[in-house]
């Protein structure tokens, strides 16, 4: 084999050297320790003229035999170190020539020549290994191009060095490729190669392969290493399984292996993309417990997790560490922590992020940083200052989006400012932006908050935003027809997007009841429990009946209410039994101090119920049967009395 070698090569692994050695195990470990003795870098320096590769035996073993090739005469041999026979000469072992003559025997040529060939392989072998482990594929695979050509057979530890070499190069495709040549070569794939395969199939996309194998190798006990096991996690997480992603996490603790840093910040990110914040708290607390310390993309998960599930204290806690540590956020980590605010009402908190947002020198704030802000002071009615907010934007080169828009309109109709909401609608069309379901629902809850006289100034708007809409709108405000109003109605519903459809339901219904038209509310109603956009409001078993509201507007729910209320008139006048206890269930405000309890409670004094607040269980209010059906039957008489 022919190697050209730079001056730069170890000088304790020159050409003669390397092509000299003989096979036995200690030359072949110093010719090993040779190879791996020098960094990947001085790559650079070492000339492989790979084209002319041709291991030419240069043995000066066989060239010392080529000269003589007949075992010492006995005259050449002292008579104290020699016993001769017919045809061989035994050689005294405690001679301190002993091992010269042996090395010149008939036996040991005949055993030289039988090894050569499994000299050359261990030989090319070395080489492959000393590319791997400078990630240099391409110049690994013109060595075994060679060992081909030179009529080289392969083995087992070829092709696992190859495909190895494949993987850490960041090539999938050419250690599938080499691994389906192994049956050619008379090579069957141990456990190791397989499990290699697992990442390489799962990394180029071939999923039943990869996790077909992977079924294979639990069966079988293969060991996977590490980076398998995060190649595996991101293949569930890529078909939408997060169950078998976590179940994947289980797995390689349970056969022994330890989760790295890496795989514990991918499961991280894992679990939040599925929404399971709960189960990023416990991940990530038994990672700090086994002395792994998190790095920025641990953070980044957390915080991506925590907030995209408006867990607000976790979540702010780890921005707290994270600055503490003085790492920085990057934009979209500091939009999420600003939308988690807006949403739950954090407003001091937004504010103290949005500020160190600003002194950051890696991360300005966008336009939806601006957009955050605004929605929640809007939220708040705080007039001066989302306009403020909304100066920094145009400052900073930005245009109001859609999204910033709406927020201001919520915010002038909370502040009753109804021509300001209009400029603003003026301001939309101007810079033709199509306002969208959110906008038109946002100007329905304006409507709801402004005085029956100036509505006039709204339905005009709301026209231009939605035909359809503005046609139930105006038969609302002009007290059309029930009829007319259920089928102009159902077609709004069928025009919209799904995800709209009961937070339109109940501004509509929460509209119809600030306009006293109580039946038009019912129609809605039920024609939203028919199209199943409100489901289980009402649930009935052998011990309880209850009413259901908590996905319900305060209109919404009152109008659910009243229509329970007659529903249990009916049972009672159809003779059937009612059960023990019955409940209402209102929930418990989230977001605000004042939830739809506080409120509902206040109502059913006024009708004088005989429903109470429960102390145990928060947002329930409760009552036996023997107080219902009293309640009930004085309902019916006064209202027999009245007509």
């Amino acid at each position: 084999m022919a190697l050209h070698l730079s001056s730069s090569f170890p000088h304790n692994l020159c050409p003669d050297k390397l092509l000299s050695y003989s096979v036995s195990p200690s030359h072949k470990l110093q010719l090993a320790q040779s190879l791996f003795s020098f960094s990947p870098k001085s790559l650079n320096h070492f000339h492989l003229k790979l084209n002319s590769l041709s291991f030419k035996r240069r043995f000066s073993l066989s060239s010392n035999l080529s000269r003589q090739d007949s075992v010492p005469q006995k005259s050449q041999i002292p008579d104290d170190e020699i016993t001769s026979t017919k045809n061989y000469i035994w050689v005294n072992p405690k001679s301190p020539r002993a091992s010269k003559f042996r090395q010149q025997s008939y036996d040991t040529r005949y055993f030289l020549k039988k090894l050569t060939s499994s000299r050359d392989v261990i030989l090319y072998n070395v080489t492959l290994k000393v590319f791997r482990k400078s990630r240099i594929h391409d110049g690994a695979e013109k060595v075994f191009d060679e060992m081909i050509q030179r009529g080289v057979k392969p083995d087992k530890i070829t092709f696992s060095t190859l495909v190895s070499c494949a993987r850490l190069g960041g090539l999938p495709d050419k250690a599938i490729e080499w691994f389906e040549k192994m049956p050619h070569f008379g090579c069957e794939p141990d456990d190791v190669i397989k499990s290699a395969m697992i990442d390489a199939y799962a990394r180029l996309g071939k999923n039943d392969t990869a996790l077909s194998l992977y079924d294979q190798a639990k069966g079988e006990n293969w060991r996977i290493d590490v980076a398998t096991y995060s190649t595996l996690i991101k293949t569930y997480t890529a078909l939408g399984d997060f169950h078998g992603a976590f179940k994947v996490f289980e797995d390689m603790k349970a056969v022994g292996m330890k989760p790295n840093l890496t795989v514990y910040n991918i499961i991280l990110d894992v679990m939040g993309k599925a929404k399971r914040p709960w189960m990023v708290k416990t991940v990530y607390r038994e990672m700090t417990n086994n002395g792994i310390a998190p790095n920025w993309p641990t953070y980044a998960a957390l915080i991506r997790a925590y907030g995209k599930a408006r867990y607000v204290e976790d979540a702010l806690s780890i921005y707290k560490e994270v600055k503490g540590k003085g790492l920085e956020l990057n934009v979209v980590l500091y939009n999420t922590l600003l939308s988690m605010c807006a949403d739950i009402g954090y407003t001091d908190e937004a504010i103290t992020i949005f500020e160190d947002m600003k002194r950051s020198e890696t991360s300005q704030p966008d336009s939806w940083t601006y957009s955050s802000l605004i929605t929640i002071y809007s939220s708040n009615g705080k007039v001066s200052e989302a306009e403020s907010i909304l100066g920094e934007l145009l400052e900073a080169g930005f245009e109001p989006n859609i999204f910033v828009l709406t927020s201001l309109i919520q915010c002038y109709g909370k502040a009753n400012q109804i021509d300001d909401v209009l400029k603003t609608f003026d301001r939309l069309l101007d810079l033709g932006i199509i306002p969208d379901d959110r906008f038109c629902g946002c100007l329905l809850s304006v409507m709801n908050q402004t005085p029956k006289e100036e509505l006039g100034k709204l339905v005009g708007c709301v026209e231009k935003a939605n035909p359809n809409l503005g046609n139930v709108v105006k038969l609302l405000v002009q007290e059309g027809g029930v009829i007319e109003f259920k089928q102009e109605t159902a077609e709004l519903i069928d025009s919209i997007s799904t995800d709209v459809r009961k937070a339109y339901c109940n501004v509509l219904i929460d509209l119809c009841v600030n306009l006293n038209q109580l039946d038009k509310a019912c129609e809605l109603l039920e024609l939203g429990l028919s199209l199943e956009i409100y489901t289980a409001i009402q649930s009935k078993s052998q011990t309880q009946w209850a009413l259901n509201l908590k996905s319900l507007s305060l209109g919404a729910a009152l109008t659910a209410l009243h229509i329970w209320i007659s529903d249990l008139s009916k049972a009672l006048d159809n003779g059937e039994d009612l059960p023990p206890l019955l409940g209402i269930n209102t929930g418990h405000g989230k977001h605000n101090s004042e939830g739809l309890a506080s409120v509902f409670a206040g109502y059913l004094k006024e009708l004088n119920t005989p429903f109470h607040e429960a102390s145990d269980k928060v947002g329930w209010f409760f009552t036996t049967k023997v107080a219902a059906v009293s309640w009930l039957e004085l309902r019916k008489s006064s209202e027999q009395n009245a007509a």
